[in-house]
């Protein structure tokens, strides 16, 4: 009788011992695949959810550390596309409560944007820390029109002061504060080159709005402010050329909006 419960215990600590095994090998199968998963799971990802406006070229590396080419386009299956300079480099990190990204473009950062990302009951929460970067203004014709038909040439300077995204099923709200500075900017529908240089700031709250202002000395001048509903930017401005420029400029004015005398009216959502 000794004999059969020695056996059986034998039996059954053989049998724990395999599934502790078996359990201990599934963890380090997760751990590695975690740690080690292929950067295209990213670039898939970031594909995906941007609707094939934000493509990542070649990724390599890991989910957590990787680098690729960019290409900024109007949509999966949208003619429009263009690819940033140089290489993006990422670095990822779980934080309290979200994530932490470091993201680095030779083209386009004096140095790194880093930025936090918190899930929440009302959606996802972006946190960016304050920075600067420079981006061709050619990039904007990636995401199609009127951006595409423009065909924009110069230099776009973002500053960003606490700002804030919170991202729902339905709705996008801001916080805190963007400037665009957009310098020396020419277009393919006019000869004047550049036509002007211009700042566009965002401010977040209740109620975000866009302000929209010439700088001194352009031809082309620009005005109008927006308000975010939360959905889309509804943006109500003007148009019109300098004395003097009127002729060289009057090709674009009757594109860009609705003329109404030597002005053009310019609504947008």
């Amino acid at each position: 009788m000794a004999t059969r419960a020695s056996t059986f215990r034998t039996a059954a600590s053989r049998g724990h011992g395999w599934r502790w095994a078996l359990l201990g090998t599934l963890i380090g199968a997760l751990a590695t695949l975690t740690l080690f998963a292929p950067a295209r799971w990213l670039a898939a990802l970031l594909r995906e959810q941007s609707a094939g406006r934000l493509v990542l070229i070649n990724p390599r590396g890991t989910v957590w550390n990787g680098a690729s080419g960019v290409v900024f386009a109007s949509g999966a299956g949208g003619a429009d596309a263009i690819s940033l300079p140089g290489a993006l480099t990422w670095k990822l990190r779980p934080s309290w409560g979200g994530l932490a990204a470091s993201v680095d473009l030779s083209c386009c950062t004096a140095k790194p944007i880093d930025v936090r990302a918190s899930p929440g009951v009302k959606g996802l929460q972006l946190r960016l820390l304050d920075g600067q970067s420079r981006w061709p203004a050619a990039l904007l014709a990636g995401f199609g029109a009127p951006f595409n038909t423009l065909k924009l040439e110069g230099v776009l300077d973002v500053n960003t002061q606490g700002l804030e995204l919170r991202m729902g099923r339905q709705e996008l709200a801001f916080q805190g504060r963007a400037t665009l500075d957009a310098t020396d900017i020419s277009s393919s529908l006019s000869t004047l080159r550049p036509m002007g240089s211009y700042r566009a700031v965002l401010e977040g709250g209740s109620a975000p709005s866009l302000l929209l202002t010439t700088r001194d000395g352009s031809s082309l001048r620009l005005s109008g402010s927006g308000r975010w509903t939360g959905t889309r930017l509804r943006f109500s401005g003007e148009a019109s050329a300098a004395p003097g420029r009127e002729d060289v400029l009057s090709n674009l004015l009757n594109i860009i909006g609705r003329r109404d005398g030597a002005r053009t009216i310019i609504n947008l959502g």
